[in-house]
């Protein structure tokens, strides 16, 4: 990655994306130091125009933003990055610098977490409890879900269509986990769908 530094005086504008939600977070600026101190820490390091300083998202708050994936513009100056954040990544405690709270691209999240939970074998969580039952149970709950939003669509009452949709998700993203696949081969699937023609 050849970065063009010298454009902007030194500094080059860094945009920072959740890397699950796709949500765009905050924009920062970085010199040469700090973005090698990202790339060597695997956290997110800005210049501090104000403090005229190198300065880590999240060396005092906790909440730090961790490395995904770093990609540059086709000038090469101007980075995207997409990260986890760990926490607000706002100062004033929003979810992005916009204020924008939003429950798009939540899916991935929740995915994520459906993940985490099974992986570490949490004894107390629902979800790896589920999981441990296996592969009979879980489809078993996904289809005692389907049926109940069948009825409630049927019945038309949205407000238990929509807790009803969400229980669907919820056991078809631990069905996924128990055959190897997440919510990204599902949108990967319904894309070639949409490009082939089929939508």
């Amino acid at each position: 990655m050849n970065l063009d530094f010298d454009k902007s005086n030194g500094l080059i504008p860094v945009v920072i994306q959740h890397n699950l939600s796709l949500q765009v977070l905050m924009l920062g600026y970085m010199n040469k130091e700090a973005f090698a101190k990202t790339r060597a820490t695997g956290r997110v390091t800005f210049y501090s125009r104000s403090k005229q300083r190198l300065w880590t998202k999240g060396e005092q708050s906790g909440n730090f933003l961790l490395v995904e994936e770093i990609m540059s513009d086709c000038d090469q100056d101007t980075l995207l990055i997409k990260a986890l954040p760990q926490g607000p990544t706002c100062h004033t405690g929003s979810t992005t610098c916009f204020n924008e709270e939003t429950a798009k691209g939540f899916l991935y999240e929740l995915d994520e977490l459906v993940s985490e939970r099974i992986d570490s074998n949490d004894p107390s969580s629902y979800t790896n409890k589920i999981y441990q039952k296996g592969m009979n149970k879980v489809a078993q709950k996904v289809g005692e879900e389907a049926v109940e939003v069948v009825i409630e669509a049927i019945a038309n009452n949205k407000d238990r269509l929509v807790y009803e949709s969400a229980d669907l998700i919820y056991h078809l993203l631990i069905l996924l986990k128990a055959n190897g696949l997440n919510f990204n081969d599902i949108e990967k699937e319904l894309k070639k769908r949409s490009g082939g023609g089929q939508g």
